[in-house]
C-alpha cells in the first residue's frame, strides 16, 4: 500500500466509492428532506440568499453543512500527514470514520432537526471522501459529485479530436465510467431508500467495508507476480 500503485487509486475502488457517492445523494434527497448533501454549491447559494433576507435560522441551516465539509477536508489532510507511518493506510482510517459516522446517521429519526444533523454528517463524510480519494490511474476525479468529472472527460475527448492520441480517449471513457457508476449508485439508492428509508444507508456502509478490506491488497506485488508468470 505504500508503493506508487496503491489499491486506493485503482478503478475498482473508484467505482465502488462513486456508486456510494451517488447513493448518498439519493439518500439525502429521498429520506432527509429533498436536499443534496454531497456538494456545497447549493448550500452556499442558499446561505447567501437567506443572509440577504436576514433569515438567520435558515442561514444556520445551510452554514452547518458547509462548515462540516471544511472540517472534513482539514481532518483528511491532517490524517494524511500524521498517519503516514501507521500500520494501516491513512485512507483506511478515513474509510472507518466514514462507516462509523454513517452508522450513526442510520439511527437518527426522520424529520425535523434530525434531518439537518443527518445531512450535516453526510456532508462531513463526503468531504472526507472527496479529499482522500482523488486519483484513479493518475487521473484526477471526484467520487461524490460529477461536474468536474464530466468537464475533465470532455476535455480529453477534445484533446483526442485534436491530437488523435488514443490515451485521451481511454481517459475520457474511464471518467465517463465513474459518472456511470455514480448514476448506478443513485438508482440503487432510490430503490433501497424507497423500500427501507433510513436503513437503506447500510448498503453504503457495506461498500465502505469492502473498500477497507480491498486496501490490504498490495497492487504492485500482484502485478509483479503476474509478470513473473
Amino acid at each position: 500500500m505504500t508503493g506508487k500503485r496503491q489499491m486506493s487509486e485503482t478503478y475498482l475502488v473508484a467505482a465502488i466509492l462513486a456508486s456510494a457517492g451517488g447513493f448518498l445523494d439519493a439518500y439525502s434527497y429521498l429520506v432527509r428532506g429533498h436536499v443534496f448533501a454531497n456538494a456545497q454549491t447549493g448550500n452556499i447559494v442558499l446561505l447567501g440568499m437567506n443572509f440577504f433576507e436576514r433569515d438567520w435560522l435558515e442561514c444556520a441551516k445551510y452554514l452547518m453543512p458547509i462548515l462540516m465539509f471544511v472540517v472534513g477536508v482539514l481532518l483528511a489532510d491532517r490524517m494524511r500527514i500524521k498517519l503516514a507511518n501507521s500500520s494501516l493506510h491513512w485512507r483506511q482510517h478515513i474509510i472507518l470514520i466514514e462507516a462509523v459516522v454513517l452508522g450513526a446517521v442510520t439511527y437518527l429519526p426522520i424529520g425535523g432537526g434530525y434531518d439537518l444533523i443527518a445531512n450535516t454528517l453526510i456532508s462531513f463524510v463526503c468531504s472526507l471522501q472527496v479529499e482522500s480519494f482523488r486519483k484513479v490511474h493518475s487521473l484526477s476525479f471526484a467520487t461524490t459529485m460529477c461536474t468536474g468529472n464530466l468537464r475533465t472527460a470532455t476535455e480529453h475527448v477534445s484533446l483526442y479530436l485534436t491530437e488523435k492520441d488514443s490515451e485521451h480517449l481511454k481517459a475520457a471513457f474511464k471518467l465517463y465510467g465513474i459518472i456511470a457508476f455514480f448514476v448506478v449508485g443513485v438508482i440503487i439508492g432510490s430503490l433501497l431508500c424507497t423500500a427501507l428509508e433510513r436503513a437503506g444507508l447500510i448498503f453504503v456502509i457495506f461498500q465502505l467495508i469492502a473498500v477497507f478490506v480491498l486496501m490490504f491488497i498490495d497492487v504492485e506485488k500482484q502485478e509483479e507476480q503476474s509478470k513473473d508468470k
